[in-house]
């Protein structure tokens, strides 16, 4: 199956949200996600609109001298979409996209891509508030996997939270674990995942990652040290799942703490990894500042147990981001750690208070004992396990809560 054939689950909301308003889309997430095949289907759909990327010489004269020539012989009906690929690499790139979204004659729907986190470059006084709406693509998950071709709607909070608690799901077992491995093994990036060649993803991640850092990171920084950065990213996988030490890994590398942090703000902006932070409102003796660290791409990560923790932390920062992009709520993705060392990997917020938290393991199916710990502090209701184990299906009483224990290839597909 082709990934250019399977709709993506961000087009109903772009168009929903940003089209009906004629609002700026701004799409943004980890290069080679699937920015330009989405923004081309929605071109395609449309059946009227313009590509521009940025990379492409004859655009850069465009908009250094004629900016407006993106829109000039556009038909006017239906509304037509013009799509700005990578042009945050302008270096006033928010101060002409204004001055042409605001003086264009007729409506126009903008989408702009980016393969670096658009927020780094929406400071200034020529600044685009209030005339764009963000959106960030995920890897594919296992429900969108599974969907194929089918135009499935994500399910919101509400149904998802719903879902656990009844404990009934439809999913074809057999389908879904061979799913869940096939995102294991070759992560849930478009061109990897629907190849399904090892040799190919070990060739592909390598000049991924040199191009993040080559072109990217250029792009964004002017860094001379890149050979540097390349080796601190060689250095995150290995660091899955586990606090991020900033002082440990200046000490690899032989650079200030400075260094170190600011090259980790980079190579996050840049959609290399993310860090999830500890959630410590109302819980006694709580780490405060270490973070988490992840991988975008969680096939890089050797260790079978840390992929899959991985794995299960973007299904839950997916979900996390499309229903705030979404307009459902401000939702975030925290994980709570006590100083005497309990820990459960992670906790959904919802407008700032606990929503879901949520226990990963690969192979145990006992509930944690760190539930008896948190539980009663988050007042939660609600909570759910997450296990690699097949056929898992249990609900457990642990105080005034419920502890919901589902296999990772069941609840998985119920998510974004």
């Amino acid at each position: 199956m082709s990934s250019q054939a399977i709709p993506r689950y961000l087009d109903h909301v772009i168009q929903s949200l940003a089209f009906k308003r004629h609002k700026i889309a701004f799409i943004s997430g980890p290069r080679q996600v699937g920015k330009t095949s989405l923004s081309k289907t929605l071109l395609t759909e449309r059946r009227n609109g313009a590509y521009w990327n940025w990379d492409a010489l004859e655009f850069k004269r465009i908009w250094g001298r004629s900016p407006e020539r993106v829109i000039e012989m556009l038909n006017r009906n239906p509304v037509p979409i013009v799509i700005l690929d990578e042009i945050h690499k302008s270096k006033r790139w928010k101060g002409v996209l204004k001055g042409i979204y605001d003086t264009t004659p007729f409506p126009v729907d903008f989408v702009v891509t980016g393969s670096a986190r658009l927020d780094t470059f929406r400071r200034g006084s020529d600044s685009l508030l209030g005339r764009y709406l963000p959106f960030r693509l995920h890897p594919f998950s296992l429900r969108e996997y599974l969907s194929g071709k089918r135009r499935v709607l994500p399910p919101t909070p509400e149904v998802f939270l719903e879902a656990v608690q009844k404990g009934d799901y439809s999913a074809d077992v057999k389908s879904s674990e061979k799913a869940l491995r096939a995102l294991l093994d070759f992560s849930g990036f478009p061109e990897p995942l629907f190849s399904k060649d090892l040799d190919f993803v070990r060739s592909w991640r390598q000049t991924r990652l040199e191009a993040i850092v080559r072109e990217d990171l250029r792009d964004l920084t002017r860094l001379p040290e890149l050979d540097h950065v390349q080796l601190l990213a060689a250095l995150l996988p290995e660091r899955v799942g586990s606090q991020l030490s900033r002082s440990a890994l200046r000490e690899d590398l032989q650079v200030a703490h400075t260094t170190v942090d600011r090259w980790l703000k980079y190579l996050e902006a840049v959609y290399y990894f993310y860090e999830i932070r500890p959630f410590s409102t109302a819980i006694k003796r709580s780490l405060r500042r270490e973070g988490k660290l992840y991988l975008w791409d969680w096939s890089e990560v050797s260790s079978e147990g840390r992929r899959f923790e991985n794995l299960v932390a973007g299904h839950l920062l997916k979900a996390c981001h499309y229903w705030t992009d979404s307009g459902k709520g401000q939702f975030e993705l925290k994980y709570l750690r006590d100083k005497e060392g309990h820990e459960i990997d992670f906790l959904i917020t919802r407008d700032r208070k606990p929503w879901l938290p949520v226990e990963v393991k690969l192979a145990e199916t006992a509930t944690s004992s760190s539930w008896r710990v948190f539980l009663p502090q988050l007042k939660s209701k609600v909570a759910l396990q997450i296990v690699g184990t097949p056929g898992v299906n249990t609900a457990t009483k642990c105080g005034d809560a419920t502890v919901y224990t589902v296999s990772a290839a069941t609840i998985l597909g119920e998510l974004v």
